[in-house]
């Protein structure tokens, strides 16, 4: 499984925990910045995870800032992305179950890095159960193509 990584300054040192533990679990991350604490635009970073995810070069994202606010909404201007911010795991599982979300976000100052650490597990290892489900998620492409004319 490929995973493509990205934050701000905010989320940065949750995100080095993040990627060490992928990393040991055996799963391949890129990151795709921020490289540091220093204050930056979280927009950035997502939308170039989110391209990445989009155009199918990884299979998931994670985005990390202060909330997952921000750089979640950023994410989702991008057609194709279900960006889903999770605080607990019950969202993480239900995301990927109902929503088939692509890429999860989180905020470094609102959770723990233990509590993000499961998230992230949750996460990857749900599966989508397509059914009822994939009709919602169709028409909410259906949605996106209507506005991104």
């Amino acid at each position: 499984m490929k995973i493509a990584i990205g934050s701000d300054h905010g989320g940065f040192e949750l995100k080095s925990e993040v990627i060490k533990h992928l990393e040991e679990n055996g799963l391949e991350v890129e990151d795709f910045g921020a490289y540091s604490t220093e204050s930056c635009d979280y927009s950035d970073f997502a939308e170039k995870v989110a391209k990445e995810v989009v155009n199918k070069n990884f299979d998931f994202g994670i985005l990390i800032c202060g909330t997952g606010i921000g750089i979640g909404i950023a994410a989702n201007k991008v057609p194709g992305i279900r960006a889903a911010l999770c605080s607990d795991t019950f969202s993480a599982h239900a995301c990927r179950e109902h929503n088939n979300a692509n890429i999860l976000t989180m905020g470094a100052r609102v959770i723990g890095k233990g509590l993000a650490l499961d998230i992230v597990d949750t996460f990857l290892n749900s599966k989508f159960e397509g059914g009822r489900h994939q009709r919602r998620i169709d028409k909410i492409a259906e949605i996106e193509n209507k506005y991104n004319k």
